[in-house]
């Protein structure tokens, strides 16, 4: 491989590995959406909310003076209360979320998004092998596993929406608006680096075409 090769391969990867801390971000983290209340007097207690993968954390404010009606601006303040969700510790309780959401959903997502960073480790084992000499045939399988993690995670992306979606159309709960925060655009940057990054990481690692009618594949130069 040419050092102009090498240095779009390094670069590629550092793409990639600010997508890969991004996927970390978004899924450890819990600011995937966040849910407020619509309020019909200004002397009324604000429960917002806002919750990611694993679990929910509810907020509770009395809202007095406010010309709005709704209470996004309390959403990141307060005291907060937060639990897992039961589905994944049952010793934790979260009644809201056994009526507003399905088991399944959460789940789903969940397990997508660890399905991503599974991708993402073993891409970064063959792409750490591929340094060692004669190895860049490593560089293709890695290119690989990086792009099934950007698809896994924006799968896991619009199954959230799902839920939040349906979250908000139940009748059994007090949250009427909603929006996508920090975690879900993390997650969504995750996607379009992985994802890309995957892709022109193949498209370098691949070897040199034939320049010539003539020659055939195994007629051009080896790489070096």
């Amino acid at each position: 491989m040419s050092q102009t090769e090498t240095l779009k391969v390094r670069v590629t990867l550092f793409f990639i590995l600010v997508g890969g801390v991004l996927a970390m971000v978004a899924v450890v983290t819990d600011h995937w959406a966040l849910l407020s209340p619509h309020l019909e007097h200004h002397n009324e207690t604000c429960e917002a909310a806002h919750f990611g993968l694993w679990r929910i954390c509810t907020t509770r404010v009395a809202v007095r003076g406010q010309e709005d009606k709704n209470c996004e601006h309390v959403t990141l303040s307060g005291d907060k209360n937060c639990s897992y969700f039961r589905h994944f510790n049952p010793g934790e309780s979260s009644e809201i979320f056994e009526f507003t959401t399905q088991k399944e959903y959460s789940i789903s997502a969940a397990a997508i998004a660890v399905f991503s960073l599974g991708f993402i480790i073993v891409g970064s084992i063959c792409a750490f092998l591929s340094f060692g000499n004669k190895r860049d045939y490593l560089l293709r399988p890695a290119s690989m596993f990086y792009a099934f993690a950007g698809l896994c995670l924006i799968v896991s992306v619009e199954v959230m929406r799902q839920s939040v979606k349906r979250m908000i159309d139940s009748e059994d709960t007090v949250w009427i608006e909603y929006y996508y925060s920090w975690s879900f655009a993390c997650a969504c940057a995750a996607f379009t680096l992985l994802f890309l990054g995957g892709l022109f990481l193949l498209l370098f690692s691949l070897p040199r075409m034939p320049q010539n009618p003539w020659e055939s594949c195994m007629d051009a130069e080896p790489e070096h």
